[in-house]
C-alpha cells in the first residue's frame, strides 16, 4: 500500500512539474515556490496546485472579455480619451508613467476632471446617499463586499427609493467578498423594488468553478457612478468601519474621493464590462453626463484583473516610481511585493527619492504581515522609511509623487492584487489634490511608529526564519 502510494506521488508530482514547467506566466520564484509546495506536501501540494495553481478564469470567460472590451471600444472609443494627451497634458518627467498607465485598458487621460478629499466615513456615506437621492438618471454601484450594516444597508435603501422614482439602477456585488448579502431579505427587497441585481464570478456553482478555473479569482473594486456625471473612487466597500465580520482590527481607515468629469465615463465603462460579463446584457450607448470643468486636472482609470495582460499593475507602479524625482509616500494594508515592484522601491531610494511606506501594525492577515515583515530589512537598508499604523485597520490605498502625481483605488501592493483580482484605480496629476492626499497620509504618519533598522535587527532567529518561510512561498499566496 504504501509502494503505490509513492509511485501515485511521484506520478502526481512528475505531472504537475511538467504543468509548471509548460507555463510562460509564471516567474522562476513562483515555480520554485511551486516545487517546493507540490515536493514537501504529498498530494496536499498537488491539491493545492489544482485548486490555486492556475491563474485562469476560463476560457471561455476570457473570450467573453475580450469581446466586450472590443464592443466597448467600438461604442465609446471616443470617451476613452486621445491617444496623443500624455505629450500635451502631462509633465514631461512623468509622461512615460501615464502612457503605460493608457496601455493598459485603452483609456487615455482627459482634462477638465475635479476631485473632493472625503473626510469621516459618516461624511462619505451622506454624500453618497445624497447623490443617489438627487439621480434623475441612472446609479451604477459594484462592491467586493458589501455588508448588511449601516452603511450596507443605507446604500441599499437609497437605491430602492432611486427606483422608485424611475431611475435605472444596476447593483453588482462580488459572490464571495458579499456571499452573505447576495440573496438576502436585502437584496430580495432591492430586486422587488426594481434595482437590476447582479453577481460578479457566483459561487452558485463551486465544483464548475473549481474545475474550470479558481475559486479565489475575484472582483475587488469599489465602483459607484450616479447620471453619468459623478463616481467615487477609493478603498471603502459598502461596510462600516467597525468592519463587522473581523471587529478586532476595527476601525477599518479608508480613503475615499468623489470626482467629476471625464474620468466618471472612464469608471463608467469599466463597470459597464463587469456588467455585461456577469449579466449577458448588451448597452446600446453610454450613459454620460457633462464633460467637467475647463480648469479641472487630467486623470484616467487604470483597471486590472486576470483577463488583462500579466504584470500589468507592478509595472505600473514601477514606472510611476522610476519617473519620481524627490518623494514618494504609499499606504497599503497588504505588502507582498513581486520582483519588479520590490526593486524599483529600492532604486528609487538609493537615487535620493524620500520613499515612505505606511502599513497597518496589526494586520488581518498573518500570513500576509509575516511575508510583509521578511522585506523590511531589505528596504531599510536600501534608505526607505516604514511606518506601522496603530489606530485600526489601514486599508487605504493610496500613492503620492513629488506632490503632484497621485494614485487611489482598489488595489494593494500584493500579489493577489497583481494577478488575480479585477481592481480600479485613478491616476491624476493636480498639485492640490495630492497636496490633500499627501496630507492625509501624513495624518496616518502622526498615528503610526517609525520602523528602525535596528528594530529588525533585534527580531529573534524564529522570527526571522518564519518570516523568511512565509515570504519563500509569497509568489503563490
Amino acid at each position: 500500500m504504501l509502494t503505490l502510494l509513492a509511485i501515485g506521488h511521484l506520478l502526481m508530482v512528475l505531472a504537475f512539474t511538467l504543468r509548471i514547467l509548460l507555463r510562460e506566466d509564471l516567474s522562476p520564484p513562483a515555480r520554485l515556490a511551486w516545487f517546493i509546495v507540490i515536493i514537501l506536501v504529498p498530494y496536499g501540494g498537488s491539491s493545492v496546485y489544482f485548486l490555486f495553481g492556475e491563474v485562469d478564469i476560463g476560457h471561455r470567460a476570457s473570450k467573453r472579455r475580450q469581446k466586450i472590451r472590443k464592443e466597448l471600444t467600438e461604442l465609446a472609443g471616443a470617451l476613452m480619451g486621445d491617444s496623443t494627451a500624455c505629450g500635451r497634458l502631462i509633465e514631461a518627467p512623468y509622461v512615460p508613467a501615464f502612457q503605460y498607465a493608457s496601455s493598459i485598458n485603452g483609456f487615455h487621460p482627459s482634462a477638465g476632471n475635479t476631485a473632493e478629499l472625503m473626510g469621516s466615513p459618516e461624511e462619505t456615506v451622506d454624500r453618497m446617499i445624497k447623490d443617489i437621492d438627487a439621480a434623475t438618471d441612472h446609479v451604477h454601484v459594484l462592491y467586493y463586499i458589501w455588508l448588511q450594516d449601516r452603511t450596507g444597508t443605507a446604500i441599499a435603501e437609497a437605491l430602492i427609493r432611486a427606483s422608485g422614482r424611475g431611475v435605472i439602477c444596476r447593483a453588482m456585488a462580488d459572490g464571495l467578498g458579499s456571499r452573505k448579502l447576495v440573496g438576502s431579505d436585502l437584496w430580495q427587497r432591492m430586486e422587488a423594488a426594481g434595482v437590476q441585481m447582479a453577481v460578479s464570478l457566483p459561487l452558485s456553482n463551486p465544483i464548475r468553478t473549481i474545475l474550470t478555473s479558481r475559486i479565489d479569482l475575484r472582483n475587488h473594486r469599489k465602483i459607484t457612478v450616479i447620471d453619468g456625471e459623478t463616481t467615487y473612487c477609493g478603498s471603502r466597500n459598502s461596510a462600516d468601519p467597525e468592519f463587522l465580520p473581523k471587529p478586532k482590527y476595527a476601525p477599518w481607515v479608508d480613503i475615499m474621493l468623489r470626482f467629476k468629469g471625464p474620468v466618471v465615463t472612464q469608471n463608467q465603462l469599466l463597470f459597464m464590462g463587469d456588467w455585461m460579463a456577469a449579466t449577458g446584457d448588451k448597452f446600446k450607448a453610454v450613459p454620460a453626463g457633462k464633460m467637467g470643468s475647463s480648469d479641472g486636472f487630467p486623470a484616467l482609470v487604470v483597471g486590472d484583473g486576470p483577463t488583462v495582460r500579466h504584470g500589468a499593475t507592478p509595472q505600473l507602479f514601477s514606472n510611476l516610481i522610476a519617473c519620481a524625482r524627490e518623494e514618494i509616500t504609499i499606504s497599503t494594508p497588504y505588502f507582498v511585493p513581486d520582483t519588479t515592484l520590490l526593486e524599483s522601491l529600492c532604486t528609487a531610494a538609493h537615487r535620493g527619492v524620500r520613499m515612505t511606506l505606511i502599513f497597518p501594525a496589526r494586520n488581518d492577515s498573518w500570513v500576509v504581515a509575516a511575508a510583509s515583515h521578511s522585506f523590511y530589512r531589505r528596504l531599510l537598508e536600501a534608505g526607505c522609511q516604514i511606518y506601522e499604523f496603530r489606530g485600526g485597520l489601514l486599508h487605504a490605498k493610496t500613492f503620492t509623487m513629488d506632490q503632484k502625481v497621485s494614485v487611489v483605488g482598489s488595489t494593494n501592493l500584493d500579489l493577489r492584487s497583481f494577478d488575480l483580482n479585477y481592481e480600479n484605480n485613478i491616476i491624476l496629476q493636480d498639485q492640490a489634490m495630492t497636496q490633500a492626499i499627501h496630507a492625509r497620509q501624513q495624518e496616518y504618519i502622526s498615528s503610526a511608529r517609525r520602523i528602525e533598522l535596528s528594530d529588525v535587527r533585534a527580531w529573534s532567529p524564529q522570527r526571522r526564519i518564519w518570516n523568511n518561510v512565509i515570504a519563500t512561498v509569497g509568489p503563490i499566496l
